[in-house]
C-alpha cells in the first residue's frame, strides 16, 4: 500500500481505540484464478446482532439461502447469500460514499440484498435494480456480487449512484481478486475505516494465490482465523501461551476477526450457467475462532442442517455454542474489556484451545463435503444425498461437542 493508505491505517487504528463500529471484511476472487473455474465471494460479518442463522427462502422469483440476524423481523433483511440461478451477493459498510449528504434515509442494505436474491440472475440485473430504486437509496456500502456467467464485481454504492469495480478487469484487479472493508476506494479515504484489515487481507490473499492454496478450508483458516496485524506486524502465533488455564491477554483491535465478528460466509459460485445448481455456501456462525464451517446447497432443499437453523429464540445451535465459548475468549465485560482477548483459550502449547480442538472436527466436515461435492457435480448424488449429509452433520457435531466440551448442542 502507498504511504497515504499506511498513514490512514495508523489514524483509523487510533480511532478504533475510542469508537466501536460494526464492520465487515469482504473479498471476491475471479473464477479465472481458481483451479475449478468457480468464483468465490466472502464476507466476515461484524455486527451488534450476535445471533446469526441460515434460512432458506422461497418468497421471490428464485429460491435462495441467506445469512439472517436473530430478531423478530429476521425475514425482512439478509446479510449475504446466493440463489438458485447462481447469483450471489454480500456487503460491507463503506462510510465514505455519502460525504456531505444530509439524507436521513439509510440502512437499507439488508433489504436490497434480499430483493436482489429474489429477482436477480446476473450483474446486469443487479445494476438495473440499483438504477430503478428511488433516490436516495439509503445505501452506503460495498456490494460484492458474482453470477453464473463469469461476472464478479464490487459496487461501491451511495444514496444516488454506484461505481463498478470488475474483478475480471486486469487493470483493476491484476491478481484476480478484490478486497473491501469499510471504505470505498472512490470516496474520501480519510473518512473510511478498516484499512488495517484491508491490508492484512490483501497480503494474505496474495500469498495464497501465489501458492495456489485457494480452497474454502485454506481461506477460512487464513482469513477468518488470521491472527496477524498488518500495521503492528504482530503475529499471535509467534509466542502462544503455555497452558489453557493460565490466562494470557493480548491487545486485540482491528484483526480481521474481531470481538464484534458474528459470522463468516463463503459462496462458491458456478463455473458457468449450465452448472448453476453446483453453487453452494460455507458458513461459520457465532465467532470464527470458536466455531466450525458448515456447507449448504439450495439443491438440497429447504430443510437445512438443524445446527445452522434458527430456533424459537432466534438463534441456531452452532451459533449459541460459539457465543458461549466466546465468553471465555473475552471474559472482561467492563471498561474496554472487549479490546483484550484471552489467547490461552483460543490457542496454546497444550493444543487444547478452541481453535485447536475444533480444527479436526471441521476437517472431517470438509473431507466428507468435498467427496459429496465431487459426486454431485458428476450427477452421481442428488438432493436426497445432501439431506443425508445434513443429518450426518447434525449427529456428528452433536457427538463431537459432547465429547470435546461436554456441551449439548441441541439442548442449551
Amino acid at each position: 500500500m502507498n504511504k497515504k493508505i499506511t498513514f490512514l491505517c495508523i489514524t483509523c487504528f487510533l480511532l478504533m481505540l475510542t469508537s466501536k463500529d460494526y464492520a465487515c471484511t469482504t473479498f471476491l476472487i475471479s473464477g479465472k484464478y481458481t483451479a475449478d473455474g468457480k468464483p468465490i465471494l466472502f464476507k466476515n460479518r461484524d455486527s451488534d446482532q450476535k445471533q446469526n442463522s441460515l434460512a432458506f427462502f422461497n418468497d421471490g422469483r428464485y429460491k435462495y439461502i441467506a445469512l439472517v440476524s436473530g430478531e423478530e423481523d429476521w425475514n425482512k433483511s439478509v446479510w449475504g447469500g446466493y440463489n438458485e440461478a447462481g447469483f450471489a451477493i454480500i456487503n460491507s459498510n463503506a462510510y465514505n460514499n455519502n460525504i456531505g449528504d444530509t439524507s436521513k434515509f439509510k440502512n437499507q442494505e439488508g433489504l436490497i440484498m434480499k430483493l436482489a436474491l429474489q429477482k436477480c440472475i446476473s450483474l446486469k440485473d443487479f445494476e438495473k435494480l440499483l438504477d430503478s430504486l428511488p433516490k436516495p437509496m439509503g445505501l452506503n456500502a460495498n456490494f460484492g456480487v458474482i453470477d453464473a456467467y463469469g461476472g464478479a464485481a464490487f459496487y461501491e454504492t451511495g444514496n444516488y449512484d454506484f461505481k463498478k469495480y470488475d474483478v475480471n478487469d486486469k487493470a483493476i484487479a491484476p491478481n484476480g481478486f478484490l478486497v473491501r472493508t469499510n471504505h470505498s476506494m472512490r470516496g474520501d479515504l480519510t473518512k473510511g475505516y478498516g484499512f488495517c484489515r484491508y491490508n492484512t487481507a490483501i497480503d494474505t490473499l496474495s500469498v495464497l494465490l501465489a501458492e495456489k492454496k485457494i480452497s474454502p478450508q485454506f481461506l477460512f483458516n487464513s482469513i477468518s482465523r488470521n491472527l496477524t496485524h498488518s500495521l503492528t506486524k504482530t503475529d499471535l502465533w509467534a509466542n502462544i501461551p503455555k497452558e489453557r488455564n493460565i490466562p494470557e491477554f493480548k491487545f486485540y483491535i482491528d484483526y480481521i476477526t474481531r470481538e464484534s465478528t458474528v459470522a463468516a460466509i463463503m459462496i462458491i459460485g458456478a463455473k458457468d450457467y449450465k452448472h448453476s445448481k453446483d453453487a453452494m455456501m460455507w458458513t461459520i456462525l457465532g465467532f470464527p475462532l470458536a466455531s466450525v464451517a458448515i456447507p449448504t446447497w439450495i439443491s438440497g432443499g429447504s430443510n437445512l442442517p438443524k445446527t445452522v437453523t434458527m430456533d424459537e429464540k432466534f438463534c441456531s445451535p452452532i451459533c449459541r455454542a460459539a457465543l458461549k465459548f466466546k465468553e471465555e475468549c473475552f471474559p472482561i465485560t467492563y471498561d474496554k474489556g472487549g479490546n483484550y482477548i484471552n489467547l490461552s483459550v483460543v490457542i496454546n502449547q497444550q493444543n487444547n484451545g478452541y481453535m485447536q480442538l475444533l480444527q479436526p472436527v471441521e476437517k472431517e466436515i470438509f473431507e466428507k463435503a468435498n467427496l459429496l461435492i465431487d459426486e454431485l457435480e458428476k450427477d452421481k448424488k442428488t438432493g436426497k444425498d445432501i439431506q443425508s449429509f445434513y443429518a450426518w452433520i447434525d449427529q456428528y457435531l452433536s457427538e463431537a461437542y459432547k465429547t470435546q466440551f461436554n456441551y449439548n448442542l441441541f439442548n442449551n
